[in-house]
């Protein structure tokens, strides 16, 4: 139950490392791949380490985890990673180094993780994505997500004012769920229409 490692058509999904620090870092260096994520882009291996320790060894030792490297099948090094969280808003969350980005490859990892997470017992996870990274929300519509609401947020620990559009996708037949947390929490949201 805790990350176990998947395979798709071009990937394996599978735990990060710590023989993967190097290629950790190509992923958390990256100033554009890091701009709508809630850190600043890392500059030594050094805190390649402290990251790999902090968000993905921590998570190893619990029960059930979700906390995958995205590799391809031709090397076997990680070029992402993917996410479901196990706090209640179950958040899924993915990167992928610049050179991979437009293939489907996020597309793909994500389906395999959810339906792994499904099998498992998840009753649903949810999405968040800056309203100015639209793509994002195109990887969340690929993979099966709806679009609930919109809200602000003071967004930390960069400090600027960030529309969030949160999606969802209910895995237990449960289609009227709506994760509310957010809303509540947020004096400024709303429904924006289209999207």
């Amino acid at each position: 139950m805790n990350t176990p490692t998947l395979e798709t058509g071009r990937l394996i999904l599978r735990k990060f490392t710590e023989h993967d620090l190097e290629w950790l870092f190509l992923i958390l260096h990256d100033k554009e791949v890091n701009q709508f994520l809630p850190w600043y882009p890392i500059d030594s291996i050094e805190e390649a380490k402290k990251f790999y320790e902090e968000r993905y060894a921590s998570k190893y030792v619990q029960p059930q985890a979700y906390a995958y490297a995205i590799c391809l099948k031709t090397d076997d090094h990680p070029i992402g990673y993917i996410k479901v969280d196990m706090e209640e808003h179950h958040d899924f969350g993915y990167g992928l180094r610049r050179e991979f980005w437009h293939q489907g490859l996020v597309t793909e990892a994500g389906k395999a993780v959810i339906a792994q997470v499904k099998k498992d017992g998840l009753p649903y996870i949810t999405a968040t994505h800056d309203r100015n990274n639209p793509r994002s929300g195109g990887v969340m519509r690929n993979v099966g997500m709806k679009y609930q609401y919109s809200y602000e947020e003071q967004w930390q620990p960069k400090n600027f004012l960030v529309t969030f559009r949160m999606y969802q996708l209910n895995l237990d037949g449960n289609t009227d769920r709506v994760y509310k947390k957010y809303w509540d929490q947020s004096a400024a949201h709303f429904i924006e229409p289209n999207v």
